[in-house]
């Protein structure tokens, strides 16, 4: 299959690296990981390996290719969007997090649009070279509680190139559930600057609990069927899971980058708002992470 990964950072390299064992892979990345990758290749580490000659551009715009998986982060969706309408494609797939970006992809496209998640732990050590820091898996389907043979499709040139993929027809509520994890984790993790493991203990526990709880009663009030033991149960198989990685969040303050709390905690509060709903743990944490953007000038 012929694939064009949007965002090269850590989990587009990622995913990147492992479709180019199976699979035609151009990556669209900053211009010193492009550089990396035209001079010696990608090389994945950790707990998935492999070295691959994928093509690497930092220009998005008029490409072509069967699949076009998108991995930037939130904000920027809507240039990726941009771009990305001015190539063909046979199918878009959204593996970012947060909510909304699949419906601004599919605003702009022509082509539909799949929603899905990625719990593969990732981290870009330097150009040309990611780290593979925790085993997950991917999980790809139509945006509506369907069947779709177009997602079928995707999934199996996934597998094929050795990523763990699950084809579902419950996306919406594996979404949110993805949304309770994110908004208990990233946010969290990112203020104690602490590992994902973290949060398996008190006094972190009680703050990341209550943030997922928050998010499936919202989710409930969108009318998706999440209960809170789900929510919760999701944020500690993850944080057991990926124990000793750093959360995407933890990564941009790190690294001074403005982070996806808009898309993650901050649209759970506008969402309870539409709804009537109290979320004060994702209201709290939103407001520090965004505290903390205005004071480095990233918003």
């Amino acid at each position: 299959m012929e694939i064009v990964v949007f965002g090269a950072g850590s989990l587009g390299s990622l995913v990147g690296g492992v479709l180019a064992r199976a699979h035609e892979v151009t990556l669209v990345g900053r211009p010193d990981h492009v550089d990396a990758l035209r001079s010696d290749g990608l090389r994945v580490t950790g707990q998935l390996e492999a070295h691959v000659t994928p093509s690497a551009t930092t220009d998005g715009r008029d490409l072509a290719a069967e699949l076009a998986v998108v991995t930037v982060k939130a904000a920027d969706t809507p240039t990726a969007a941009d771009a990305l309408a001015t190539g063909t494609f046979d199918a878009a797939l959204s593996l970012q997090n947060g909510m909304g970006n699949e419906a601004i992809l599919a605003d702009a496209l022509e082509s539909p649009v799949l929603a899905g998640t990625a719990t593969y732990g990732a981290l870009r050590r330097e150009p040309g070279v990611v780290d593979c820091t925790g085993l997950g898996e991917v999980v790809v389907g139509p945006r509506d509680d369907s069947h779709s043979p177009l997602a079928t499709r995707v999934g199996n040139a996934f597998q094929e190139a050795g990523l763990e993929t699950t084809v579902a027809d419950d996306i919406p509520r594996r979404l949110w559930e993805k949304l309770a994890v994110n908004a208990a984790i990233n946010p969290v993790t990112a203020l104690a600057d602490a590992d994902n493991g973290a949060i398996l203990d008190p006094p972190a526990a009680d703050v990341a609990h209550a943030a997922a709880r928050e998010t499936a009663r919202v989710a409930r009030g969108a009318g998706i069927s999440l209960t809170d033991e789900a929510a919760v149960g999701a944020v500690s198989q993850v944080a057991r899971d990926t124990a000793a990685n750093t959360s995407s969040m933890r990564q941009d303050v790190r690294a001074g980058r403005r982070t996806e709390i808009d898309a993650i905690n901050g649209y759970v509060v506008d969402r309870a708002e539409e709804l009537g709903l109290a979320v004060p743990t994702n209201r709290v944490l939103a407001s520090l992470i965004r505290t903390w953007e205005r004071s480095n000038e990233l918003r």
